[in-house]
C-alpha cells in the first residue's frame, strides 16, 4: 500500500465530504426539498453548468474503461472517442432554451416530469421510469466497478473491499447533499479531471521515450495499432460513423445529461457552458484515450487493460503526484455515480410514488424516502458490481444505447413537433427498448453498425406513425398542453 499515493486521494475525499455537509445545510433550510434535492434550485451558472456536464459525462468509461479499450485497440479507438467532442454543444443546442423554458413552465423537476406533462399519459411515465431504472442500474454498476478497480490498483486491497470503500464514500455525500452537492463537487472534479489528464499524458510520453519511440514500438508489435481500424480491424468506417449515434446525436436522450439542460440559471450561463464544455470534453477525451494507447509501450502485456490508467500513474509519476492525478478518475467516477443515483431515486420517489401512489405525501416523509431510496439503490448496485465484465466500457455503452432508444424521440419530437402525442411516445419507447435488447442479445451489430442505430431508426418510425394514427384520438387535455407550452 503506497501511502504517498493514497494521502492526496484522502484529502480529495475529505474536501468532497465537506462540500456535501455545506450543501446539506442549504437543504435543511429549503422550502422545496424535492426541487432542491433533485435539481439544485435551477441556479447553475455557466462555468458550473459546463463542469457538471463534463464531470457527469466523463465517467469510469472516460478514465478507466476508455483508456483500457484504447490500450487494447490502438489509435483507432482514439479517433472513435473523439466523436464525443460535440456532445455538450449538441445537447445544449438541441434542448437548450426551449427545453428550459418548457420545463420551467411545467415546473418539471425530472425528465419524466416533462414527459408526464407533455403527453398526459401514465403509461408513458411508468415505462419511462422503468427504462431509467433498468438501464441506469447498468451504468451505475460500471461506475462502481471503475471506482473499485481504481482503489484496488492503488491500495492492493481485494476488489470486494475496494468496492465497499468506494460505495460507502459515494453514498454518504450524495445522501447528505443531493443535487446541490453533486453540482458543486462536479465543478471541482471537472478541474481535477483536466489537470490529471495533462499530467498523466505528459508523464506517459516521457516514460515511453517520446511519441516517435512509442509509435515505433506500437507499429513493431502490431501495425494495426496505429491505423484507424483498430488492432483487430473491427473499427470499419460504417461502425465508426454509426457509433456517433450512440455518443453524439443520441446523448440528447440521456436523462443524466438532459436534466442539466433544466438546471441552468439563464441564457448567458448556457452559452458559456456551450463553449467551455465542448473544449474541456474534447481535451479530456483526447488526452485520456491517447494515454491508454501510449501506455501499451510503457506497460506491455497487461491482462486487465482497465487497470492501465492507475498502473501508469504509479509507474511514471512520483507517488504524491500520482495521488493527485488519480483523483481525476475518482472525480470522474464519483461525479457520474452521484448524478445517476439521484436520477434513479427521483424516478422512484418523484415520478412513481408522488405521481401515482401518494401525491399528498408530507415533506418530511418525502425527505426520508428520498434519502432511503438513494441508499437502497446504491446497495443494490454494490451487489451487481461484485462480478465485473472483461471490459468495463461495455456496461456503460449498453446503458447509453438503451436510454437513447427509449428517450431520444419522445424528448426531441415532444419539444419540436406539435403533432407528437402519447401514442407516438409509447410506441417509440416500447419499440426502441425491445428492439435494442433483442439486437444486443441475439445479433450484436447488424450490417456492421453499432447496435443502437436500428432501434433509434425503428423508434423514430414508431413515434411518427403512431402519433399520426392516434391524432384523431388525441385528448383535449393534451391539445391544451401543446397550445400552452410549445413555443
Amino acid at each position: 500500500m503506497n501511502i504517498g499515493v493514497i494521502l492526496p486521494l484522502i484529502v480529495f475525499l475529505i474536501l468532497i465530504f465537506l462540500i456535501g455537509i455545506v450543501a446539506s445545510r442549504s437543504l435543511s433550510n429549503s422550502n422545496s426539498f424535492v426541487q432542491d434535492y433533485f435539481l439544485g434550485g435551477r441556479e447553475l451558472g455557466g462555468l458550473l453548468l459546463a463542469m457538471t456536464m463534463v464531470a457527469t459525462y466523463g465517467s469510469a468509461s472516460s478514465f478507466i474503461g476508455g483508456p483500457g479499450i484504447a490500450y487494447h485497440m490502438g489509435l483507432g479507438w482514439v479517433m472513435l472517442a473523439m466523436i464525443q467532442v460535440v456532445t455538450g454543444y449538441f445537447v445544449l443546442t438541441i434542448l437548450g432554451k426551449k427545453f428550459a423554458i418548457m420545463t420551467r413552465k411545467m415546473r418539471a423537476i425530472t425528465l419524466i416530469d416533462f414527459l408526464k406533462e407533455r403527453y398526459q399519459n401514465r403509461w408513458v411515465v411508468i415505462l419511462s421510469a422503468a427504462s431509467i431504472i433498468i438501464f441506469l442500474f447498468s451504468a451505475m454498476t460500471a461506475q462502481w466497478i471503475g471506482g473499485a478497480i481504481l482503489i484496488e490498483s492503488i491500495t492492493g486491497l481485494s476488489y470486494t473491499t475496494a468496492l465497499f470503500i468506494f460505495a460507502v464514500s459515494v453514498l454518504i455525500y450524495v445522501i447528505i447533499g443531493g443535487f446541490r452537492a453533486v453540482a458543486l463537487t462536479d465543478g471541482i472534479q471537472g478541474v481535477v479531471m483536466v489537470i490529471g489528464t495533462v499530467i498523466i499524458l505528459a508523464g506517459t510520453i516521457y516514460a515511453g521515450g517520446g511519441i516517435s519511440t512509442i509509435m515505433g514500438e506500437l507499429s513493431a508489435e502490431n501495425p494495426n495499432l496505429i491505423t484507424p481500424f483498430g488492432a483487430d480491424g473491427t473499427l470499419t468506417p460504417l461502425y465508426v460513423s454509426s457509433f456517433w449515434i450512440l455518443v453524439g446525436v443520441g446523448v440528447v436522450g440521456l436523462p443524466q445529461v438532459a436534466v442539466r439542460a433544466m438546471s441552468y440559471k439563464n441564457s448567458k450561463a448556457m452559452h458559456i457552458a456551450l463553449i467551455i464544455g465542448t473544449i474541456v470534453v474534447g481535451f479530456i477525451m483526447l488526452g485520456m484515450h491517447l494515454t491508454g494507447v501510449f501506455g501499451r509501450a510503457v506497460l506491455p502485456g497487461l491482462t486487465t487493460p482497465d487497470t492501465v490508467m492507475p498502473l501508469l500513474a504509479m509507474e511514471v509519476l512520483p507517488p504524491w503526484l500520482a495521488g493527485i492525478v488519480l483523483a481525476a478518475p475518482m472525480a470522474a467516477i464519483m461525479s457520474t455515480v452521484d448524478s445517476l443515483l439521484l436520477i434513479v431515486s427521483s424516478s422512484i420517489v418523484k415520478d412513481i410514488y408522488l405521481n401515482y401512489i401518494n401525491p399528498v405525501a408530507p415533506e418530511k416523509k418525502i425527505r426520508h424516502m428520498s434519502l432511503g431510496v438513494t441508499g437502497i439503490v446504491g446497495i443494490l448496485v454494490f451487489f451487481m458490481a461484485i462480478s465485473p465484465p472483461d471490459f468495463l466500457i461495455t456496461l456503460n455503452l449498453f446503458a447509453f444505447g438503451g436510454l437513447e432508444a427509449a428517450f431520444i424521440w419522445p424528448v426531441v419530437l415532444g419539444l419540436y413537433w406539435k403533432k407528437g402525442n402519447a401514442y407516438g411516445a409509447l410506441g417509440s419507447i416500447i419499440v426502441g427498448v425491445l428492439s435494442y435488447i433483442l439486437i444486443v442479445t441475439f445479433e450484436d451489430g447488424i450490417f456492421g453498425m453499432h447496435s443502437v442505430v436500428l432501434p433509434v431508426i425503428l423508434s423514430f418510425a414508431a413515434y411518427l406513425i403512431l402519433s399520426l394514427l392516434g391524432k384523431s384520438k388525441n385528448s383535449e387535455r393534451q391539445r391544451q398542453i401543446i397550445e400552452k407550452y410549445m413555443i
